[in-house]
């Protein structure tokens, strides 16, 4: 029996039968894929806006070193910046406070943590303190203490005065969510010299991002076994963040304030960027005449409450009808001088202040451009300070009054004047200013010609040069 012969499929027809199953089999991968992409997008989406969203108070975390002898007196500092229903973070001290200290009123102070025992690690740095130990990690039991969210840790001194809104915008600058150690070197060469220029100074403060702080402090411990000989806290931490390849990125706001004396030419002359730190003002001269150091930090801090990004920034102004040069550092002082100087002249730090050690060839060798003061005061610049303030829908006004001394004038001085007021509108600074900054103008007001002069602080045009005309 024969069967009959069944007709072979054809090349063309196995094409025609496979296409559409290939088709769908296309189809059913790429659903695959898009469902998978648009899960990776919308998660990846929902990650970006809460990491990328603006740096806030909520995002940092401090470690603050102290000591229960120190944080008796030092407290009352650290209660003109810290805001206990926005920060987060803690006071390291050796023991348990006292007595006194638990019955006084410290809801408006960080709380009080207890550091861990040091006595197992060496220190062989002659004449210097054990405590740099335990002050050096604080860095690590602040990472310890495992708060949530956390994008910033801060670190400094009892001693150091934070400005918290002009932190916040200095480190909104910088991706979190690299390696990155934030802070300032010493004012003076020699201490940049012996301690290390690439080294953030403690008692100036100095920002460690989360990720860089989780691998250090996990590391801590054994790298600091291998600096026994190292003098302060802030050079094992330098030392330990050296080995993990990551170097400082330098910000001029933070301030180590090595000087002593007047501080005042430092703070008149402030950089172009927003005050975010000072050191141990409380061993210096009180930075207003005829107040308490306290007394005149708060008094400070009335400007800081109203404008901190516009604090202590310097912006130059020129009266062509008697060629004098008028310098406004904002909040704190106004300096008319009775001639003209360029600009560049006037941003050089006076030398209001003495080294911080005698004896040394490099002691008064500074890092920054200095002029010296004349020793006549009746020579120097006319100095107004920061009297009262007030803001309202046209602006802030700021008003100065002069500080007087015995000098002889004639009608054409600045002395004659009593004081000055200065107008300005809130500064708020976006991520392109704070990384590109630029100074402001400022003009003299025609009220000049009597013992009130008026100077009204703005933008710079885009082709503006500051200057006498």
């Amino acid at each position: 029996m024969q069967f009959p012969k069944i007709p072979t499929r054809t090349k063309s027809s196995k094409i025609l039968i496979l296409v559409p199953s290939f088709i769908c089999v296309l189809y059913l991968l790429a659903s695959a894929l898009l469902l998978r992409v648009s899960r990776h997008v919308y998660i990846h989406s929902s990650l970006s806006e809460g990491m990328y969203a603006p740096t806030t108070l909520d995002h940092i975390v401090f470690g603050i070193s102290s000591d229960k002898n120190t944080w008796q007196k030092q407290k009352e500092y650290v209660r003109l910046w810290w805001k206990s229903h926005q920060m987060r973070g803690c006071v390291f001290i050796d023991s348990l406070p006292s007595e006194e200290y638990a019955n006084n009123d410290n809801t408006s102070l960080p709380p009080v943590c207890i550091s861990e025992d040091t006595t197992r690690f060496r220190y062989t740095y002659r004449g210097g303190w054990r405590s740099a130990i335990r002050f050096a990690r604080v860095v690590a039991e602040t990472v310890a203490l495992n708060h949530s969210d956390v994008r910033w840790y801060v670190f400094g001194d009892d001693s150091t005065v934070f400005f918290p809104e002009n932190l916040v915008k200095t480190l909104s600058k910088y991706d979190h969510g690299l390696w990155y150690y934030i802070g300032t070197n010493s004012e003076i060469y020699d201490q940049n010299r012996i301690f290390g220029f690439g080294m953030g100074f403690g008692g100036a403060g100095f920002a460690i991002s989360y990720p860089l702080a989780k691998v250090l402090a996990k590391n801590f411990d054994s790298c600091i076994e291998r600096y026994p000989h190292l003098y302060g806290a802030d050079s094992r931490v330098y030392s330990c963040l050296a080995e993990l390849g990551v170097g400082l990125t330098h910000e001029p706001g933070f301030h180590q304030v090595d000087v002593q004396g007047n501080t005042f030419g430092l703070l008149a002359a402030h950089p172009v960027t927003p005050l975010v730190s000072l050191h141990q003002l409380d061993q210096r001269d009180p930075i207003f005449p005829n107040m308490t150091t306290k007394k005149a930090l708060e008094h400070l801090f009335e400007a800081v409450n109203l404008d901190s990004q516009r604090i202590l920034q310097q912006t130059i102004c020129y009266d062509k009808w008697f060629s004098w040069t008028i310098s406004v550092s904002w909040g704190y002082a106004v300096q008319v001088f009775q001639k003209h100087l360029f600009l560049p002249d006037v941003l050089n730090v006076q030398e209001t202040f003495r080294p911080w050690k005698r004896g040394n060839v490099l002691a008064g060798v500074y890092a920054f451009n200095t002029m010296n003061i004349d020793p006549d005061p009746c020579r120097r610049p006319t100095v107004f300070f920061l009297d009262t303030l007030s803001s309202g829908r046209n602006g802030i006004r700021s008003n100065y009054k002069k500080s007087y001394q015995n000098c002889s004038y004639d009608n054409f001085s600045p002395k004659k004047l009593e004081v000055i007021r200065v107008f300005s509108h809130k500064l708020e600074l976006d991520i392109k200013q704070l990384q590109a900054p630029r100074r402001h103008c400022c003009d003299v007001l025609p009220s000049s010609a009597g013992k009130v002069m008026e100077i009204s602080i703005r933008e710079c045009k885009e082709e503006e040069f500051i200057h006498m005309h």
